[in-house]
């Protein structure tokens, strides 16, 4: 029988992704939504959250998709009330808070799942797989997008806590925090602010073991999400944010979509609330925390929508 679950901040993200993966889960069934501007057809919707878990008792299951500066307050009131919670990534806007609700959680034998979507990418589990036994010897992301079309007009992006170019570049972080047999560890960032904002829109990353990374959030046109990674077998390389594997130049595995990552979450989490266990893995928050705090800052031209 699928369990209840209220998806709360109805936004693009929830849309494109939450909306459509519940859709198509036998684990689930999409009971409630919490938000001031959306809603989805046929479903139960509310604009207060504390409304709904008072209104919804039978509704034992919350993910949050609101931007990670008010999510605390939203998982914290989940937590209070009983309810599992998911998080959209980055899990919070900062790693205290997130550490926080892992205790709480476990305190009351609740599941708390940091969720990190492009872990799930096709091509990743096969990518771990391979580099499991291999030395590496030079690894490099390139992230490069368009903030306009993922976040057209999302101005909270470049407010404090919203994360600028981390926002996507968290998601390459995630990925090669799965897939390196061996952790790494930040050296020294350069940080690109537009004048006009409080976070960058562009980063160049070092990090240990000849690991460097670039984000940038002003390409249009065809977009960039690749990770090659050099080892004492060879070259891998992983293209179209982790859909698709190549080794030694041949691709191997994968396919070229994005659309499998959520209902591999949704199908994550209905496990792990079935096991009675949380999953709250920050190491792609940490790198993007200590790239702020060892970062060197740069200014270019005022942005805007």
């Amino acid at each position: 029988m699928a369990r209840k679950i209220a998806l709360v901040g109805i936004g693009k993200i929830a849309r494109d992704q939450h909306v459509p993966a519940l859709a198509a889960s036998a684990d689930w069934e999409l009971a409630a939504t919490v938000s001031r501007s959306g809603s989805v057809d046929g479903i139960d919707a509310y604009t207060d959250f504390a409304e709904m878990l008072a209104a919804r008792p039978d509704i034992d299951t919350v993910s949050l998709c609101m931007p990670p500066v008010p999510r605390y307050a939203y998982a914290e009131a989940a937590l209070q009330a009983g309810r599992h919670v998911m998080l959209e990534k980055p899990p919070g806007a900062t790693l205290a808070e997130v550490h926080t609700l892992q205790a709480m959680a476990a305190g009351k034998g609740l599941t708390l799942f940091a969720t990190w979507h492009s872990r799930m990418a096709h091509a990743v589990a096969p990518a771990k797989a391979w580099l499991a036994d291999k030395t590496v010897t030079r690894a490099h992301i390139t992230w490069r997008e368009d903030v306009r079309k993922w976040h057209p007009g999302q101005d909270w992006v470049f407010e404090p806590g919203g994360m600028g170019v981390f926002d996507p570049g968290i998601n390459a972080l995630s990925i090669l925090t799965e897939i390196l047999p061996a952790p790494v560890h930040l050296t020294s960032a350069t940080l690109t602010f537009p004048a006009n904002r409080q976070t960058p829109i562009a980063a160049d990353l070092a990090f240990s073991g000849g690991v460097t990374a670039e984000f940038d959030w002003r390409q249009t046109g065809p977009q960039t999400w690749n990770i090659e990674v050099d080892t004492n077998a060879g070259p891998l390389a992983l293209r179209m944010g982790g859909n698709r594997l190549e080794l030694g130049g041949v691709e191997v595995a994968g396919e070229n979509s994005i659309m499998g990552e959520y209902p591999a979450l949704y199908a994550r989490m209905a496990q792990l609330v079935a096991d009675g266990t949380s999953d709250v893995d920050l190491s792609p928050m940490v790198h993007v925390a200590d790239a702020l705090t060892l970062g060197r800052r740069l200014f270019t031209d005022p942005f805007d929508f």
